[in-house]
């Protein structure tokens, strides 16, 4: 049992935080233990054949047998809209005692295939998760955050009609507020109680917690992953209501990728939204752009597809 005791700044000091670092770490519970995770089992199954290419020894080595994960890969977000290049450029600067450290509170010791200098080390870790990231987690995150974004809006409104016990005391079963005092039933049987002390307390909701789970170090930062709401809705395919006479002249699947298009996607997230493989989404897109209706950016390392003004008109009719 883990008991943060909330000083009365922090009462009106809780805040939301999304940390895509985060994400990638505890979802590393799910590729160590798929039974555990039913709903993110559709992701297992279109990232296999990707993570069979990478450095897994490695990035199972960031996760025990209990679904632990060393707090390093547990930043905590300063806002909704941390960034994944600024979370791997402070992790590649970690020092030597931290990385160690981290990894002997999860481990016991540190895992051989991390064991020596620790700098070579923390560059390995750095590139196998930036590998993971790519292949298995891009084509997928604006999704995904939107999801998150989504439970954190439904949060603050939760606060605003009820206030911060009712929405407190919604976030899991395993978490408990009374007023002064959030206890989170942990799978660790240890029992420790910390006072937040102004530091206030972060509230990050993930799709890779069942229950609730906190920092393991005790004296880290505040933090608290929860459950993000509607992740039963990431992987089914998306119905949209068409207009009849825009569908006529495109098509449906076409009319379908148009009307989605109010906000940016990749076609990879594209295909996952409308159960239709990346390549047949990419021919229709490609027609989409060259008639003006879309518009195309690169992104990091993905390229976004969104509707135009012209696409909009046409939609409106």
């Amino acid at each position: 049992m883990l008991k943060y005791v909330l000083s009365d700044t922090d009462l009106g000091g809780v805040r939301f935080g999304i940390s895509p670092l985060c994400e990638l770490g505890l979802s590393l519970r799910a590729v160590r233990d798929p039974s555990q995770y039913p709903l993110q089992l559709p992701w297992l199954r279109r990232s296999e054949g990707a993570r069979s290419r990478l450095d897994l020894d490695g990035l199972l080595a960031l996760v025990d047998d209990r679904l632990w994960t060393p707090d390093f890969l547990n930043p905590r977000p300063a806002s909704p809209l941390t960034r994944i290049d600024d979370e791997f450029a402070a992790l590649e600067r970690i020092s030597a005692e931290q990385f160690h450290g981290d990894l002997i509170r999860v481990h016991g010791a540190v895992p051989a295939v991390f064991a020596g200098p620790a700098r070579p080390a923390v560059r390995r870790m750095v590139r196998i998760l930036q590998e993971f990231w790519d292949t298995c987690f891009a084509p997928h995150w604006l999704r995904m955050r939107t999801i998150l974004e989504a439970d954190i809006v439904y949060r603050g409104r939760q606060i605003a009609q009820g206030g911060l016990f009712t929405m407190l005391n919604d976030l899991s079963g395993a978490v408990e507020f009374d007023g002064r005092i959030i206890s989170v039933r942990l799978k660790n049987p240890a029992s420790r109680t910390e006072k937040t002390d102004g530091l206030g307390l972060t509230l990050v909701p993930t799709m890779f917690t069942r229950r609730a789970s906190a920092p393991v170090n005790h004296g880290d930062p505040p933090m608290l992953m929860y459950p993000a709401r509607g992740q039963g809705a990431m992987w089914e395919a998306e119905q949209v209501r068409n207009p009849a006479a825009v569908v006529a002249l495109l098509g449906e699947v076409r009319t379908s990728l148009l009307t989605a298009l109010a906000a940016p996607a990749s076609s990879t997230e594209l295909g996952v939204r409308f159960g239709v493989t990346t390549s047949a989404i990419n021919q229709h897109l490609r027609v989409l752009r060259d008639a003006g209706l879309v518009t195309s950016t690169r992104y990091g390392r993905s390229v976004l597809y969104f509707r135009s003004e012209l696409g909009a008109a046409l939609l409106l009719g």
